[in-house]
């Protein structure tokens, strides 16, 4: 009997702890709250948090080896593997669902997903516009200012894609299949044509035609199908006119001696499209609503796991450190409340503008209460023996795939929406954590 009173106050103690996501979801889809505030409760919640895994749990888990007659390293080691391998999991298994979708859940996890998926849409090209002598003699910290003046166009075999004494309007670099170079005249098209040189994927043909303006003195036409990046002229000089370093590397191209230099490769190609790829930070607003929308579509159950993910740790927790109220662990308990606010408010306008409706946005975060009772539940029965190193391992994983949330999500998060300002709030929720610890054990 008493046996299932426990488990029932464990059960009511877990569901309290999560029953603050619907809350925060209700604030989120219809209420305009203070972002600053809800970052300082984050940030209030994430410091508690903070001190209540070091004290209540890594130091008195330490403690309890310690009277098992363990070293002091040895504790230590102990406690820290199993923070470490928490840790990692919970890395691990978030990376994998915020691949999924679940990334939709937290505007900073969204813009890291978003910046890693531009850098993948785009590696292709840029791997192409680093084997362009004139390109890569550019710095390539600007590419992400290039990258909206790159065009992709289609030859079919034969296709001309210009006449000798055209105008030099572009730059073309062949993505995929073979160009022939040749010079024309006369008037039998068998005669007058006589190629000098093929160019395959990776090669650049007109870069004089952005320096200098003239016209073609040969032609090109496609021998097979054909894929190509083009530059425009008046697309490359309005981004030089916008940028005085792009400017200055093209002016430096202009001499003569730069120019016949062209060819000797300058830059390492590799190089340049590293750096290149590592400096696509900027996203417009319509492509970011595409990728959010583009995430959201059928990524129901990576969110459900994603909240459930970063629901159960604590609870656990919750569940094993509870023998009576005496034992009450009411940081973490306050802790996860306080921060299922912010976090459930952030993630239901995420949701929202991914195209969810509210319904299903809190249908959605009703599974972190079910969690949240059968976490506790679970945590009272299978780890909740405090005196067995086995116990005091799996709650320090459990604490560690808290700790990992803590810096994963809330701490961004919490700076993301309100600043420098977070600091503050994130240090007064140690110190309330710590005064409540030390409160009880100088009793």
């Amino acid at each position: 009997m008493a046996q299932t009173i426990s488990l029932g106050l464990v059960a009511i103690l877990g569901l309290f702890a999560t029953s603050s996501s619907l809350l925060g979801a209700a604030i989120g889809l219809y209420m305009a709250v203070s972002k600053r505030l809800l970052a300082c409760i984050l940030a209030f919640s994430a410091g508690a948090l903070v001190s209540a895994l070091a004290i209540e749990l890594a130091f008195e888990g330490a403690q309890q080896l310690h009277q098992h007659a363990y070293t002091t390293r040895f504790a230590w080691a102990f406690i820290g593997s199993g923070f470490a391998a928490g840790a990692i999991f919970y890395y691990v298994a978030s990376l994998i669902l915020e691949q999924k979708g679940g990334a939709v859940r937290y505007r900073t996890r969204f813009r890291e997903y978003a910046r890693d998926k531009l850098r993948a849409e785009a590696k292709d090209t840029i791997d192409l516009l680093a084997r362009c002598d004139l390109l890569r003699h550019l710095p390539p910290e600007e590419i992400e200012h290039l990258l909206p003046c790159v065009q992709r166009r289609h030859l079919e075999p034969g296709e001309i894609l210009f006449h000798a004494g055209d105008p030099g309007d572009a730059l073309f670099i062949v993505a995929a299949g073979t160009v022939a170079i040749v010079a024309e005249g006369g008037s039998d098209a068998a005669v007058a044509e006589h190629r000098l040189a093929e160019l395959g994927a990776g090669q650049a043909f007109g870069e004089m035609a952005l320096l200098s303006g003239g016209t073609r003195n040969a032609g090109a036409r496609a021998i097979d199908a054909v894929d190509l990046l083009e530059i425009g002229r008046d697309d490359f000089e309005r981004l030089v006119a916008a940028d005085p370093r792009m400017a200055d590397a093209v002016a430096r191209l202009s001499h003569g001696r730069a120019i016949s230099n062209l060819s000797a490769g300058g830059s390492d190609p590799g190089r340049w499209a590293r750096i290149a790829a590592g400096n696509l930070e900027h996203i417009s607003r319509g492509r970011a609503r595409e990728l959010l929308t583009e995430a959201g579509h059928g990524a129901g159950m990576a969110i459900v796991l994603g909240n459930i993910l970063d629901t159960i740790p604590g609870c656990l927790v919750i569940g094993a450190k509870f023998s009576g109220f005496a034992s009450l662990s009411l940081t973490l308990i306050l802790g996860m409340f306080l921060g299922g606010i912010p976090e459930a408010a952030a993630s239901a306008t995420m949701l929202r503008q991914a195209g969810y409706r509210p319904p299903a946005v809190f249908g959605l975060w009703s599974t972190v209460l079910v969690a949240g009772v059968v976490a506790a539940v679970a945590g009272k029965l299978f780890i909740g023996d405090a005196d067995s190193p086995v116990a005091i391992y799996c709650q320090a994983l459990a604490g560690g795939a808290v700790l990992a949330l803590i810096s994963h999500a809330m701490i961004p998060e919490a700076i993301d929406q309100g600043g420098s300002l977070v600091v503050l709030p994130t240090v007064a929720g140690f110190l309330f954590a710590l005064y409540l610890a030390l409160d009880e054990a100088f009793v």
